[in-house]
């Protein structure tokens, strides 16, 4: 293995471990924080890693009231509303379900293309994943039993992942291949979403803070490492590796947030949550089979197999790289740009 080759999987690793790591940083967060006070750190530090960001890189915010009603909308869609939602389900959802329930995302996305006419043609393979990722949702939920308190949690982080669906959908429509830069786009998306997040915070962030240092240290990694700074090795990934080494890290996230869940927190799986894991992100897998398609024209000032996610002549959707952190999300939307 090449010494190129052997940085690309320790990039991808890092991702993975980044990215999974979100639910166990929330859930450490959550011990002196309320979930509102989550989202708006998460949201203020990610956006101060990124401003500066673009400062050093030169890069300046997106111009234009047009651009900025639709970056605020996104910014909704794609971080404050979603970020709320895991915070208030992992109040009684363990972090390594949460993970799994995040990974049902591309089966919203589908769904919402189905609904908007923009997935025609659905081969069966696909169909049968879509089915069956449900399927697994309709086992952890297990409505013939007496669920308890993961019955709503667990509701919340999947009204995230929707929320995330209808965000990739938006942006697609509204701020991909504009002429404006993906860090800029993605910095000024999370100015947006904390000045939302602190327009709620009357409604439950004014509480008193229990703030020990593992709290701290936990807000801290998930804004800076959980929501900024995986946006920079995601945009490595898909420019240096291409966007399947980049879709990879979908898969592994599920698995990290069980796994750090388990070591770290001491979380329990029954055997049935964790077959419904296991059947969700098989569904998954087939609903993303053969999402290829042919590559876009050159955009202008551009060349055919450049941007983030043009790669080998395929141009891979924004589901295909999602993971949870919202700023990575919006380079998948950024896709053949």
């Amino acid at each position: 293995m090449s010494m190129r080759n052997v940085k690309g999987v320790v990039r991808v690793v890092v991702l993975a471990l980044l990215w999974g790591s979100t639910f166990l940083w929330i859930e450490l967060a959550l011990r002196g924080l309320s979930p509102l006070q989550v989202t708006f750190a998460r949201c203020v530090l990610g956006a101060l890693v990124l401003a500066v960001a673009c400062r050093v890189s030169g890069r300046r915010f997106p111009r234009g009231a047009a651009v900025w009603r639709h970056i605020i909308v996104a910014a909704f869609f794609c971080n404050a509303l979603p970020f709320a939602l895991f915070s208030l389900g992992q109040q009684t959802v363990d972090s390594g379900l949460a993970g799994v329930l995040n990974a049902t995302t591309p089966l919203w996305s589908m769904i919402l293309g189905l609904a908007l006419g923009s997935e025609r043609g659905l081969r069966p393979v696909r169909l049968t994943g879509l089915v069956l990722g449900f399927a697994g949702v309709l086992l952890i939920f297990a409505p013939w039993q007496t669920t308890g308190r993961i019955g709503w949690g667990a509701l919340a982080i999947l009204g995230a992942a929707a929320s995330y669906a209808v965000a990739f959908a938006y942006m697609g429509r509204t701020l991909v291949g504009k002429g404006t830069a993906t860090l800029s786009l993605s910095a000024g998306q999370l100015v947006a979403a904390s000045g939302l997040t602190g327009l709620a915070m009357p409604f439950g962030g004014l509480e008193p803070v229990g703030a020990g240092p593992t709290v701290v240290i936990a807000a801290v990694a998930l804004g800076v490492l959980c929501t900024a700074i995986t946006f920079h090795l995601t945009y490595r990934i898909i420019n240096d590796e291409g966007a399947t080494n980049a879709a990879v890290v979908g898969y592994l996230l599920p698995v990290v947030s069980v796994l750090l869940g388990a070591v770290v927190l001491g979380e329990e799986l029954s055997i049935r949550v964790v077959l419904g894991m296991a059947v969700v992100l098989a569904g998954v897998g087939m609903a993303r089979a053969t999402r290829g398609k042919a590559a876009a024209p050159a955009p202008a000032g551009g060349k055919a197999g450049e941007g983030p996610f043009a790669t080998a002549g395929v141009v891979t959707t924004a589901e295909d790289a999602a993971g949870d952190t919202p700023s990575a999300r919006h380079v998948a939307a950024e896709s053949a740009r």
